[in-house]
């Protein structure tokens, strides 16, 4: 079964779960690992590193920690940008004027910037170029504005999005995650001159898993090290991609297209990194890196040294098999030709561990589903084969975590075998039995 199945399984199987009673569990337990070992702390304030497909975290830390995303923002402007696409309201060739507003912020060339002229038209693949490559400040508030009638509106679609993906705790106040001081008072109603955009490591990482899932192409864009704005005319200037990361530039490093850099005195150097090798897609977010000045090249040294730890450190394993008998472990039944029934596992169950870990090692519980069973702990027959009569608990290993929130790894168990109902006179004597036995109890 490949991971991205097994994920959905997993998913559906937690959303599902209630507190159960444990009937039976292994006596081994799962050692602990330091995910820490291979990679030791990043220089960063706050870092994390996933892995795309399975949404399974292999480095945390302080990721649960507001900080300023700083340009970082961008990507939420890109994903409704390729929404828009999709449904048909803007086209790549849509042309787009130039405001006063974006105007006055694209004369900013202390900020991130191509000259955009006044009433001028653009096209909206022109500057979603110089949104990804060159993180260009004028340029996104130009596109917001198309897209929406103005920033404000836009950043109302941008809360709304976040919240859809279940972010609780951020703040957004424009589409540039510039200090609102730069922005010519043109601020959020509400906010002060000194707000910021801020969220967390994990919050970035949703975004970023939600914009490669939905829209990878992305990528064909977040890749390109270097391009000319407007080449051939008075107004061409060359974008060198602030992603370092890229073939070509100062800390290049095989399999990194993307994804998206930030940088502002609050927030300090921060970078969404992802790369690819073997197959396997990773995303690392580093936040605080520096002050982006002293050390310009720090949170690509602390990206690569992530995504080092990502893809040589971590084994994608099978924990349980599929259809794996639950040796010495059944269900008591009532009513049936058998008085217990077999057990057995669904799907199996996979997922990234530390290298070295023992799989002997490992401990499972199996819980009963509750509203199976009666006061005695017993199932009524008849059972089908294949009918779902509980879950098994993988425990003792606080180190498996997913961007979702889940921490227990879990799998469905089936009967085994059919029982079919017993007859008449067993039923009775059964009954009879448990009658005397409750009027004994009151005595």
């Amino acid at each position: 079964m490949n991971k991205q199945k097994w994920m959905t399984l997993l998913k559906t199987t937690l959303a599902a779960s209630v507190t159960l009673p444990v009937l039976a569990t292994q006596t081994a337990v799962f050692a602990e690992e330091d995910t820490s070992n291979g990679v030791g702390e990043i220089d960063a304030e706050s870092a994390l590193l996933l892995d795309f497909e399975t949404g399974q975290i292999l480095y945390n830390q302080n990721a649960d920690e507001q900080k300023g995303i700083a340009s970082m923002t961008k990507m939420l402007v890109e994903y409704i940008l390729f929404e828009e696409i999709e449904a048909g309201n803007i086209s790549w060739d849509t042309e787009v004027t130039i405001s006063d507003y974006a105007h006055a912020i694209s004369q900013n060339y202390a900020l991130s910037n191509v000259p955009l002229r006044l009433g001028e038209t653009y096209t909206v693949e022109e500057l979603y170029e110089a949104l990804a490559i060159y993180s260009a400040n004028g340029a996104t508030i130009a596109l917001a504005e198309e897209m929406e009638g103005s920033e404000h509106a836009f950043v109302d679609r941008m809360r709304e999005l976040v919240e859809s993906w279940g972010i609780e705790e951020y703040e957004l106040y424009n589409t540039t995650g510039l200090n609102n001081s730069f922005l010519l008072d043109n601020h959020y109603p509400g906010s002060d001159s000194e707000d910021e955009n801020t969220m967390s490591a994990k919050g970035i990482a949703t975004v970023s898993k939600h914009l490669l899932k939905d829209y990878p192409q992305v990528l064909e864009t977040s890749s390109i090290p270097t391009k000319v704005f407007r080449e051939g005319t008075s107004d061409a200037i060359s974008m060198m991609n602030w992603n370092w990361m890229l073939e070509g530039l100062s800390h290049a490093r095989p399999g990194v297209d993307g994804l998206k850099t930030g940088t502002t005195q609050f927030a300090g150097a921060t970078f969404t990194g992802t790369a690819e090798s073997d197959g396997q897609r990773l995303i690392s977010v580093v936040m605080g890196a520096g002050d982006g000045m002293a050390d310009k090249g720090q949170r690509f040294v602390e990206t690569s040294k992530l995504l080092d730890y990502g893809f040589n450190d971590w084994d994608f394993q099978t924990i349980i098999e599929a259809d794996m008998v639950l040796e010495e472990e059944s269900l008591p039944v009532r009513n049936g030709l058998t008085e217990e029934v077999a057990l057995k596992t669904t799907d199996e169950l996979s997922c990234y561990l530390p290298n070295g870990t023992d799989l002997d090692s490992i401990s499972y519980t199996f819980e009963a589903s509750e509203e199976l069973l009666d006061q005695n702990g017993q199932i009524e027959a008849p059972i089908a084969e294949g009918d779902v009569v509980g879950e098994l608990i993988i425990e003792g290993d606080e180190t498996i975590e997913f961007l979702e929130g889940e921490s227990a790894e879990a799998i469905q168990v089936v009967a085994a075998e059919s029982v079919e109902r017993a007859g008449f006179v067993t039923i009775l004597t059964t009954w009879l039995k448990d009658f005397f036995s409750s009027l004994s109890s009151r005595f």
